[in-house]
């Protein structure tokens, strides 16, 4: 992730006591039953297919845990970075039941 410092929008001012508001970190610690998730299907290159699960917010550590305990229930590979889970092939069902299980009980499918 890219740690630049954003200014809102902010170009310049004509005030010499001006200084922009820091922005809020983001949560770490957020309940599963609180994280929105979102189970997509896409598509690659040669029709090739994999189930993308987003918005997930918590340390990495965590989400690599997540990310090999549905890799290893769908018996199959992929990774995990920046909140973005990919596992190979079209598993969404699967992905869904298995979220909700534990406990991600805002999980949904996303996409067409």
């Amino acid at each position: 992730m890219s740690k630049k410092k954003n200014s809102g929008g902010f170009v310049f001012s004509t005030n010499p006591a001006f200084t922009p508001e820091p922005e809020a970190e983001p949560e770490t610690n957020v309940a599963n039953a609180k994280q929105v998730l979102r189970v997509w299907l896409e598509r690659g290159k040669g029709g090739k297919e994999s189930t993308v699960v987003k918005g997930y917010v918590g340390s990495d550590d965590d989400l690599a845990d997540l990310a090999k305990l549905i890799k290893s229930k769908c018996a199959a590979g992929g990774n995990a970075k920046d909140g973005i889970i990919i596992v190979q092939g079209n598993h969404r069902d699967k992905v869904v039941d298995m979220l909700i299980g534990l406990g991600y009980t805002n999980t949904k499918k996303a996409g067409g």
